[in-house]
């Protein structure tokens, strides 16, 4: 017989890993991408809402989830378990929109609280008798609520769950469908005669399978005439997909479950529920059920994690390449940036009309402006071209149509105000530098320091053309001021190019750090895995 471990150090493996499965973020829209976060938030669901919970407490009430496919007869078949309606049924789809929990008023207190589903609403409604409306929740009931019912008529320590329509036209009714399923004890399958062979249902029953839990199929609404054929058949093929040792259960079309009354006779449902209680009060049934699902479960991560894992070293590659492009181009530009500085790029256009007007013509002033306008056109097209070259790798990265990276802020304007502030700043500093070298001089003879920056300015930046800017400045402030003069202000113009780069490239880096995919999560998820298996 399969018994529970309900260990501490077991427990204690056990949440370490549901943190490192809670960690794992798949936010790059790789191929993989929407699988490994459907993953990774079904296990959640399945660590959270059961296997923690029950291994904490595994003397707590079977929950059996009544789960199905639109129009399957869930709700009906809930009420007809119960002896009384206690789940809205009837012929408008999707008819259940808040799920509901019924269980026996003794076992009220285990479901009252957080131990399962601590993200849905608890309400608690008293009997009533059909027909007293006014005591019923209202249609528009808000999301994310679990309704709590107690039933004298049920056993205690059995709870049934009618769960939202797993195809529902509504997508949060399919995803809390989901969620639901996940936190059962027994699954109890339904479908029609009509759809036993739609794709909805066999989905649930291969997940079943895949993880070896307790289940039962209902085979609902069958016409009398065919039971016989359509049982056959249903047979066959849960026999094909290797679940005909599946307990199976048949419910004749009724007019009540035709009409949506909501309530079939017992004998209509009689074996099935003979089933569930033998469940839950023969113990050797009871820990078998719940052992099955726990180690489906458990012996699922096997392959689960390492599938994690594998999606998580994806999304670090990506974001490598992305990262990469975005290196590659900066530090392109970078070098052709230095290279067009040595080459005295920057003395060009109006910046060398200027010049050549200077002193006569032209102001230290307007030649410092030329210089700056210059410099700062030279940065902006080195910017421009490495966000060119990012775009055009990114356009063969599907990683890089994440919303966050779509989004960015790549405008022009904005980049041409950021360098032009910087430029702005570095010949502020620049003029501070020529006027503690003029105040070093005789007062008497010392230049203006506004043509002294000119002239250190048009010698970093013209390059062989600017020779006589070099021979003006020491003429004016000596050999060893000049010298001093130019290699801090070479200093200083490598600085604020370097710093203007670094900004500019981290600032496409930003949003993808934002994203924070690291390599750490893929070890993590393994190393997790590793530690509960050797638990086990």
């Amino acid at each position: 017989m399969v018994t529970l471990d309900v260990r501490p150090q077991l427990l204690d493996a056990l949440s370490a890993l549901r943190d490192r499965v809670a960690a794992a973020r798949f936010p790059l829209p790789l191929a993989g991408a929407p699988r490994a976060r459907a993953n990774r938030d079904e296990l959640l669901a399945q660590l959270d809402d059961y296997l923690v919970p029950r291994l904490r407490q595994p003397d707590a009430p079977l929950l059996a989830v009544v789960g199905g496919s639109t129009g399957a007869g869930k709700s009906t078949l809930v009420n007809s378990l119960v002896g009384r309606r206690v789940s809205e049924a009837g012929v408008l789809r999707p008819t259940t929109r808040t799920p509901v929990l019924v269980c026996h008023p003794e076992d009220h207190h285990w479901f009252s609280g957080t131990r399962i589903l601590p993200h849905l609403t608890r309400v608690w409604v008293p009997h009533q008798e059909p027909g007293d409306d006014e005591l019923l929740l209202p249609g528009d009931s808000p999301p994310r609520v679990l309704r709590i019912e107690t039933a004298d008529t049920l056993p205690p320590g059995l709870a049934l769950l009618d769960a939202p329509d797993i195809d529902s036209l509504v997508a949060d009714n399919r995803v809390l469908a989901a969620e639901l399923i996940c936190a059962a004890d027994i699954w109890v399958m339904v479908t029609t005669a009509a759809r036993y062979a739609d794709a909805v249902p066999w989905h649930l029953l291969r997940t079943a399978k895949e993880y070896d839990v307790t289940m039962v199929t209902v085979l609902d609404r069958v016409p009398h005439q065919v039971v016989s054929e359509v049982s056959r058949q249903y047979g066959a093929l849960l026999t094909k997909a290797g679940l005909g040792d599946v307990p199976r259960f048949t419910v004749p079309e009724l007019p009540e479950s035709a009409w949506g009354a909501g309530l079939l006779p017992a004998t209509a449902v009689a074996s099935l529920r003979t089933w569930l209680v033998h469940q839950t009060q023969d113990a050797n049934a009871r820990r078998q059920a719940v052992a099955r699902t726990a180690h489906g479960i458990l012996d699922s991560l096997k392959s689960r994690m390492p599938e994690l894992a594998a999606a998580a070293a994806q999304q670090y590659a990506a974001a490598l390449r992305l990262t990469a492009a975005i290196d590659g181009a900066y530090d392109t530009e970078h070098a052709r940036v230095r290279g067009r500085l040595q080459s005295g790029a920057v003395l060009a256009g109006d910046a060398l009309k200027r010049w050549r007007a200077f002193p006569l013509d032209c102001t230290a002033g307007e030649l410092l402006d030329a210089l700056v306008e210059s410099l700062a056109t030279l940065l902006l097209c080195a910017v421009t071209a490495a966000d060119e070259r990012i775009d055009e790798a990114w356009r063969r990265e599907p990683a890089a149509a994440a919303p966050e990276l779509v989004g960015r802020d790549t405008s022009p304007d904005s980049a041409e105000h950021r360098i032009g502030l910087a430029v702005r700043r570095w010949r502020r500093e620049l003029e501070e530098y020529a006027e503690e070298e003029v105040r070093e001089l005789d007062r008497s003879a010392a230049p203006d320091p506004e043509m002294i920056a000119a002239l250190v300015a048009t010698a970093l930046l013209g390059g062989r053309r600017a020779r006589p800017a070099g021979e003006g400045l020491a003429e004016r402030i000596g050999a060893h001021g000049a010298l001093r003069l130019r290699d801090r202000g070479g200093r200083l113009l490598t600085e604020h190019v370097d710093r203007v780069l670094h900004r500019e490239r981290e600032r496409r880096l930003a949003p993808l750090d934002e994203l924070d995919v690291d390599a750490e999560p893929q070890a993590e998820l393994i190393a997790a895995l590793s530690v509960l298996q050797k638990e086990r």
